[in-house]
Parts: structure tokens; C-alpha cells; sequence
């Protein structure tokens, strides 16, 4: 059976300030996704949030970037920013960067990944939400799923995994791909993925084939406003075992809370930490960043889950690194490499500082 998994998130309002959804937004959502499944526009769905970002998870047969499930998605978000008026919920609204839904949601503000594919017997997909980062933050784990032995021993010893697979990686200011073979061009493919800020990964497929594996989404915020509105919060999908990465693999990388950039005002440094859903809000200077990961098994389309995989006590080493982590990049303060390079803070205060202090510059003999 073939079916497009289609998960579509935004920030439309915060409870309290960035750490929370309030319990009538998730209400609000709920709602649209039953009636959009008993309507027949969906074969199931389930909700996911983490922070203040919440994500709407959808299964149905019409294909990615459909023009009916991307503008549900823009009417259960204009909805919910109702609610979060009413509410007075911080950043109402803010991920809605346009006035009108108009054919999809490319440019529009909120994130969304999906693939198509022919669903297996058994069909474990895990589904990961960030908050208080931006999609650079996937180039790691994915490369540690899918291409590091060290990390997923199916590279070495399952022959339907030993050549490999491939890689689609964006350059977000260039608007430009190119497929990446691994392992052959494994270090052609780490110069560009580890400037993270630019180069993104967007999907990963088997060799030998267009079927897709994994998806990110790669919305940038501030490349489509033109000013900094919040951070771009992305969502990943991951298909599991028979040929791909076993369960346990594709969550191993999240073992090392890695640095990614976002955090307070998305102008910081610092660790990613795996969270359980219970502890999905962040409050500490606003983060760290954290990830949660949702995990469902799939059958005709229907959603068997989801089951809280980070609550688990076997990363609770990872949290405590991540929080020593985190106390010893915020005793920089605004210096880096805890505030981002000036490079990336190009839509902050940056500019308007460098204007207003232009002619206090002087040549130097």
C-alpha cells in the first residue's frame, strides 16, 4: 500500500512565552484532524509538540505537497492562532508569515516533511520534533544513522544495508541540491553538511532507487521573512529495520547532546538534549534545545502509537552532559562561541547597530 506521511508544524502561540502549548490550542488541533479523517481527507493522524511548536501528523494517498492537506494544515494553524488570541499566547501567530493560503506551504512559515512510500509489512517510523534550533540540527544524526558504522553496525554486517544509501543535501542560500553516494563520497559530502547553517540534508533513499528512507524539513524562518521571527524548529521522519537503520540505531546518535545553533532569541549555541514528552518544555534561557521522538508502527495507514522513545532512562547520561553543557557555554554570555558568529546574526539588532555606528569607523593607517 502506498501512502505520504505528511507532518506539517508551527509556532502559533506560546504558553507561557516559548516553553508550552496551551491545553485549547492542542484542543483546537485535535478537533480538525477528526474531522479531517472522518471526512476522508486523511486515513489517520496523531499530534505531536514539543516546546511551543506543535505538529500535526497526517497519513494519507495524496502525495506530497498536495495543495488539500497543505491548506488544512494552514486553516488548523490559522484556527489554533485564534485561540492563542483569545488566549493572549505569546508570538500568536507567529510562524504565519503571509495573509493567505496560496497552493502550498513553500514560503508561507510553517515547517513540513513528507514522503511517499510503499508501506511494509511492519513499518516502524520515528518521528522527531525540535524546538529551539533550526534543520542543520539533523545533519549529524543522519549522517551517524545512515553512514556511520561506529553508530549503526547493519552498515558492516546486513548485506541489504552494506553499499549504502543516498543522500540529498540543500544549500539553503544557494537554493540549490545535489545527491551525495555514501560511502563513496562520504568526505565530499561532510565539507558541505558540516556548515549546517547553509547545508541541510533533505532526505535520504536507498540505493539503486528513489524510495525515500528520510525526511527533514528545511524552512528557514528568517530567509523567508527577511527578519529574525522565531526559531525554525524542525521535524524529522526516520523508516526503521528490514534493510534500514534498527530502532536502537536511529536513536543512538542522540546519545551526544551535539551543539546546534538556536537557543535564546536563536542567536546561541548549545546542546542538544533527548527529552521525554513529559519534559518537552523549555525554560532555561529559553532551551536548551531539546528533541523528542515519537515513535509509530504503520499498518494500511493508521498510526499505531505514539510511544515516548527518549523516555527512557538510558539517556538520562546524555541529559546530564547536555546540562553541563549547557552551564558552560551560558557563562559566555554574549560572547562566542555561545552567541552565533556575526555572520548568522545578520537578522537581529546586528545591522541596525552597524548603521547607526558607520561613521564612528575609521580607516586605519
Amino acid at each position: 500500500m502506498e501512502i505520504t506521511l505528511s507532518i506539517i508544524k508551527a509556532d502559533v502561540g506560546g504558553f507561557v512565552g516559548h516553553s508550552d502549548v496551551h491545553p485549547a490550542l492542542r484542543e483546537k488541533a485535535v478537533e480538525h484532524l477528526a474531522k479531517a479523517k472522518k471526512d476522508g481527507l486523511l486515513i489517520d493522524y496523531s499530534r505531536g509538540e514539543v516546546g511551543d511548536d506543535i505538529a500535526l501528523i497526517m497519513t494519507h494517498k495524496k502525495g506530497i505537497e498536495d495543495e488539500e492537506i497543505h491548506k488544512f494544515a494552514w486553516d488548523t494553524f490559522t484556527a489554533m492562532t485564534e485561540v492563542a488570541k483569545e488566549y493572549g499566547q505569546y508570538g500568536a501567530g507567529q510562524d504565519l508569515l503571509v495573509d493567505a493560503f496560496s497552493g502550498n506551504l513553500k514560503g508561507m512559515g510553517p515547517g513540513f516533511a513528507e514522503m511517499t512510500f510503499e508501506e511494509r509489512p511492519a513499518e516502524p517510523i520515528i518521528i522527531y520534533l525540535a524546538d529551539k534550533t533550526e534543520p542543520g540540527a539533523w545533519n549529524m544524526p543522519l549522517y551517524k544513522m545512515f553512514a556511520d558504522p561506529f553508530n549503526t553496525i547493519g552498515l558492516v554486517i546486513d548485506p541489504s544495508m552494506h553499499d549504502g544509501f543516498r543522500y540529498e543535501v540543500l544549500d539553503l542560500i544557494g537554493e540549490k541540491s545535489i545527491i551525495f553516494s555514501l560511502p563513496e563520497d562520504m568526505y565530499d559530502m561532510l565539507v558541505f553538511i558540516g556548515s549546517p547553517s547553509r547545508y541541510v540534508i533533505k532526505h535520504i533513499f536507498r540505493k539503486g532507487s528513489d524510495e525515500p528512507v528520510a525526511v527533514t524539513s528545511t524552512q528557514r524562518l528568517f530567509l523567508m521573512a527577511g527578519r529574525y521571527v522565531g526559531k525554525d524548529d524542525p521535524v524529522m521522519a526516520v523508516r526503521c529495520q528490514s534493510g534500514l537503520p534498527a530502532v536502537g540505531e536511529a536513536l543512538e546518535p542522540f546519545s551526544f547532546p551535539h551543539t546546534v545553533a538556536g537557543w535564546m532569541r536563536g542567536s546561541h549555541h548549545g546542546p542538544l538534549m533527548p527529552v521525554g514528552v513529559e519534559d518537552d518544555t523549555p525554560t532555561r534561557f529559553d532551551g536548551p534545545p531539546r528533541v523528542v521522538a515519537l515513535g509509530f508502527q504503520l499498518k494500511d495507514g493508521r498510526l499505531i502509537g505514539p510511544r515516548d522513545m527518549f523516555g527512557d532512562i538510558s539517556y538520562d547520561n546524555a541529559r546530564r552532559l547536555a546540562l553541563d553543557a549547557a552551564d558552560y557555554l551560558r557563562r559566555h554570555g554574549p560572547f562566542e562561541p555561545h552567541r552565533l558568529p556575526q555572520e548568522e546574526m545578520e537578522y537581529t539588532t546586528m545591522p541596525a547597530v552597524m548603521k547607526k555606528l558607520k561613521d564612528r569607523f575609521k580607516a586605519v593607517d
